[in-house]
């Protein structure tokens, strides 16, 4: 078997592709949890309003205030899909719905529950990559649905977010090309009080050779640190064998920026693909 990878994130449920892409390469994921969500049900529930009220529908009586939602993270979607999935009452759109996203994991997500609830919607952006990616790429096809006078989107995040795709659509200086977009903090993240613990025991075991940890959030980005005895934790000699990669440049300059530690890799897409091919890539360097 290739190295031991452990990837710092809750497996997904009830199929995870990361663990389906690596153990079909012949490497060995192992996940470790650090991040505890919780939804914001008031928010939610305002979210579940907005459709019910016709906010994404074009009336007799009224223009609809929006055109589309925007999710960059795996817990909007649950959020979302919890919201959908427990409401009494939910007026599907009977006009076309955007749902932009960034990545291919949530794309995935959105798609079951398009297929679902809401068959006017479409999916774009899959293969951003990176918000930065995302928000051109919806500057251009948003405003291809819209040339003129267009509805606003909504932007469904966690309490810690980047603003690069509200700052990028909504900049005065685009003109009529500019996109309203609102934000509703759907969840709020926590590192897991067993986080430091259960990855400090993994180390232990592999405690030998080769491993590789996959780093996904700026969650959680300390604790590691601070079990690895890396960045400002360091006390001596690194491991050898012990490297880190990132899901994307997010978390790589997190660590960077904040505690003076560079990755060894930092995906270029954010998927399994991209984690390993990133990994393989560094080995043979």
């Amino acid at each position: 078997m290739s190295a031991p990878i452990l990837l710092l994130k809750t497996k997904s449920s009830p199929q995870d592709g990361y663990e389906e892409f690596f153990t079909s390469k012949n490497y060995t994921p192992t996940f470790v949890p650090v991040l505890e969500h919780r939804f914001h049900q008031q928010n939610l529930a305002k979210v579940q309003h907005l459709f019910n009220s016709n906010a994404f529908t074009t009336t007799k009586d009224h223009t609809k205030k929006y055109g589309g939602l925007i999710f960059t993270s795996q817990r909007a979607v649950e959020g979302f899909a919890s919201m959908i999935e427990n409401a009494d009452v939910f007026n599907i759109p009977s006009d076309p719905l955007v749902l932009y996203t960034v990545g291919p994991a949530t794309a995935r997500t959105l798609t079951t529950l398009r297929d679902k609830h809401l068959p006017q919607a479409t999916i774009y952006g899959a293969d951003a990559g990176t918000g930065a990616n995302l928000a051109q790429m919806m500057l251009e096809h948003y405003n291809g649905l819209y040339p003129g006078e267009k509805p606003g989107l909504l932007f469904l995040v966690g309490e810690v977010r980047r603003d690069i795709i509200p700052r990028t659509l909504m900049d005065e200086g685009l003109g009529e090309r500019r996109i309203g977009v609102e934000e509703v903090v759907v969840y709020e993240t926590g590192v897991m009080e067993s986080f430091e613990g259960d990855f400090g025991g993994w180390m232990q075991k592999y405690h030998e050779g080769v491993v590789w940890v996959v780093v996904f959030s700026p969650t959680g980005c300390e604790a590691m640190l601070r079990v690895l005895g890396l960045g400002p934790f360091a006390s001596g000699a690194r491991r050898e064998g012990v490297f880190v990669a990132t899901i994307g440049p997010t978390t790589r300059d997190h660590l960077r920026d904040e505690f003076g530690f560079e990755a060894d890799v930092c995906a270029e897409k954010p998927s399994p693909e991209g984690v390993l091919d990133g990994i393989e890539r560094f080995m043979k360097s």
